[in-house]
């Protein structure tokens, strides 16, 4: 014969089936929970205004003025090696010819500039 199912203490019974716990993707997933903490860390440092964006804008310019006069002090006691003269050179050189290409075009005229244009487009659909 069989009797009913004693109940638990809970109030349920031993033979219904219980429903199994959903996952949490957040606590899950070790790729999120890394993002979390990260987020976390970023909001403690902007609230102590450790991050330079933070800090007031006369103490980052008076910062940037001392990393360029220490910059300026390091270049003056050493001479540039041939490598940096070299680089200068080609730097300078680019940028001639950057400004020369840039005269060029202003001083085209309109309808050759249009037509350059023209030229570079492909049409398709034909």
């Amino acid at each position: 014969s069989s009797s009913p199912q004693p109940m638990q203490s809970d109030g349920t019974r031993d033979d219904l089936i219980r429903p199994k716990k959903l996952f949490n993707p957040v606590l899950e997933s070790s790729s999120r929970r890394g993002l979390h903490r990260e987020l976390l860390v970023s909001l403690k440092t902007v609230c102590r205004g450790l991050l330079p964006e933070e800090k007031p804008e006369l103490k980052r310019v008076l910062e940037q003025r001392r990393l360029e006069q220490h910059r300026e002090r390091e270049q003056a006691s050493h001479p540039p090696s041939d490598l940096e003269q070299e680089l200068h050179k080609r730097r300078q050189r680019l940028l001639q010819e950057e400004l020369r290409r840039r005269e060029d075009l202003q001083n085209m005229p309109e309808f050759v500039r249009v037509r350059e244009n023209l030229r570079h487009i492909t049409v398709t659909g034909y």
